[in-house]
């Protein structure tokens, strides 16, 4: 993820932090300075610290999950709204996703029960009161707070945990696609109703209510996606007529390549025919404006240590040029070279072609029934 900053690496994942969250930090010790002075700035930040170190921990507890089926996370970030684990897939079993889906929201309930018992609290309304005080013991909130998370998560929603709780049960009984569908649309009803309640004086809900109806539209259209290119290939959804640059190119010959074509993006070969990089429009022309027509493409494109091969699978290619920063998908042969390229054009393309083609099919039973005399 862009703007964030390596912290560590454990068992393999690297724990990542955005660099939003240290205006986090700040504006909480500011609120927290104003409030009680240095001790309560400290205090504040303290608390905020071991907040994140339990959301940490939640990720990991979905990490560890998924890594028992076989399925790694290659990072978590620390943002201000929360942690994001980027699991390489989800599972395709329903019960493989209960499991992993509700590991996180364990881990935050293990952490309650341990300081409750430790600190010998009770859940009463004193300790939410004492949540918005900056004086007090910082450890009776990190308690109630984790209780909080396991509420919050547990909402059947996406993109909480609550919601992949609820899809992996749906799925038990109904195909994926259908029970991300009736999950999603569940979720955006919530949604609905967090807004209608957030006009009434609170303003979080508001915020909640479109965090909630825009993680359950992005998941469903996923799901629709992973439905409709299920057994494509990448050599199915590759673009093979493609205009090329070669390293030693410049500017103007870039222009002169694009004006005389339709694409947006164009492969930076060497002599070998093996990808360097990808050029796009606007820093070719951004480059033409700053630096004249002479400058070398390779000093402009961006380049791409990600590559895909025309026999892999579309839904894992799709994946790939997602999480990377590439603007479009090289696809090479056994020898390294430039056989065609995915671009996010052709990829739409792909998915509405396959859309219609899908709504045409005549399910089984209608057919029978149409057959019979």
């Amino acid at each position: 993820m862009r703007w964030s900053i390596k912290l560590v690496k454990i068992a393999g994942i690297e724990v990542r932090m955005h660099l939003t969250f240290l205006l986090l930090l700040a504006w909480i010790g500011f609120e927290y300075y104003q409030k009680g002075g240095a001790p309560a700035a400290v205090s504040g930040i303290t608390f905020i610290l071991l907040i994140f170190l339990c959301v940490i921990l939640h990720e990991f507890g979905h990490a560890m999950a998924a890594k028992a089926f076989g399925i790694q996370t290659p990072d978590i970030t620390l943002l201000p709204i929360g942690g994001v684990a980027r699991l390489q897939r989800m599972p395709d079993k329903p019960w493989q996703e209960l499991i992993v889906a509700i590991a996180g929201p364990l881990v935050n309930v293990v952490i309650a029960g341990v300081l409750f018992l430790a600190l010998g609290l009770r859940m009463n309304s004193e300790l939410f009161e004492k949540l918005a005080s900056p004086t007090g013991s910082v450890l009776p909130k990190v308690a109630v707070v984790n209780v909080m998370l396991v509420v919050f998560n547990l909402i059947p929603a996406f993109p909480m945990d609550g919601g992949r709780v609820l899809r992996s049960l749906l799925a038990m009984v109904m195909p994926h696609s259908n029970a991300t569908m009736v999950a999603a649309r569940i979720g955006q009803a919530l949604a609905f109703v967090f807004g209608f309640l957030g006009l009434f004086g609170n303003p979080l809900l508001i915020f909640i209510a479109l965090f909630v109806y825009l993680g359950a539209s992005q998941e469903n259209a996923m799901a629709q996606m992973k439905d409709v290119t299920s057994g494509v290939h990448v050599r199915d959804a590759m673009v093979t007529e493609i205009a090329t640059l070669g390293q030693g190119d410049t500017i103007d010959h870039a222009i002169e390549t694009l004006l005389r074509t339709s694409q947006h993006e164009f492969p930076v070969l060497d002599e070998s025919e093996r990808v360097l990089g990808i050029l796009t429009r606007e820093p070719m022309i951004r480059a033409l404006k700053e630096s004249g027509p002479h400058t070398p493409v390779i000093d402009v494109m961006q380049r791409c240590e990600r590559t895909v091969h025309p026999g892999d699978n579309f839904e894992g290619a799709f994946r790939l040029m997602q999480e990377s920063a590439c603007p479009a998908l090289p696809v090479v042969d056994d020898a390294d070279r430039l056989v065609g390229l995915i671009t996010p054009e052709n990829v739409g393309e792909l998915m509405m072609v396959r859309s219609i083609l899908r709504a045409g099919e005549m399910p089984a039973w209608r057919q029978a029934r149409q057959a019979a005399p």
